[in-house]
């Protein structure tokens, strides 16, 4: 196998439409070579525990709601085409994702960390959930077949706390400024939402090198 490494936010747009387009290529062909490991990147680590009301986040972010409709336009156009069950309409408050990266965390300790982050996309950007929420998060390891007490118990305390802040800095002094980012084999950088016809050239050409 080779090691997929994913840095990632769970309330990036463009890391939602990545990942929507790499599980395409990877169902496109179930014999991919990908163990895939998700790594943890805040896009805002400074955001106020509790989050942020969504509009005054988008026009403090952008410089007003012109910028935030202009920014915002080919994720929009993006999601129209490829992700029409996505609602941004919906979303209320843009969240702290430290503890979010928490349940990712402890959901790969459980063999479970892609069907988590999966479930975080869908709270997030089709059904408008603040995945900032403590509750809404052990709502959601529940759905995944995690035990949901013990995670709200975790979330209830630091654990790990600081071993999601050191993952994060980590990926910065590698140099890592957005994302998606991903690390094909410890070797390969491959920057940003890449369609999925990259994704299955890249299978296709490690298969090739495989076989001879």
């Amino acid at each position: 196998m080779i090691t997929l490494d994913i840095f990632h936010d769970p309330i990036c747009p463009w890391c939602y439409i990545g990942k929507t387009r790499l599980d395409r290529a990877l169902e496109a062909r179930p014999d991919h070579p990908f163990a895939i490991q998700w790594h943890p990147f805040q896009l805002n680590p400074t955001m106020p525990k509790e989050g942020m009301d969504r509009l005054a986040y988008l026009e403090s972010k952008f410089h007003g709601t012109e910028g935030a409709l202009k920014a915002y336009k080919p994720i929009i156009d993006v999601m129209h085409e490829e992700l029409p069950q996505a609602d941004l309409g919906k979303i209320k408050r843009t969240p702290n994702t430290l503890d979010a990266h928490r349940l990712i965390h402890w959901a790969g300790i459980e063999g479970r960390q892609t069907a988590a982050i999966s479930s975080l996309f869908r709270a997030y950007f089709k059904d408008g959930r603040d995945i900032g929420s403590r509750a809404v998060l052990a709502e959601l390891a529940a759905e995944i077949e995690m035990d949901a007490d013990a995670i709200a118990r975790l979330l209830d305390t630091d654990a790990d706390v600081d071993e999601i802040k050191r993952r994060d800095t980590h990926a910065r002094e590698r140099g890592i400024n957005g994302v998606p980012f991903f690390i094909i084999g410890n070797q390969h950088a491959v920057s940003g939402a890449q369609p999925t016809d990259l994704w299955l050239n890249v299978i296709d050409e490690l298969a090739e090198r495989n076989a001879l």
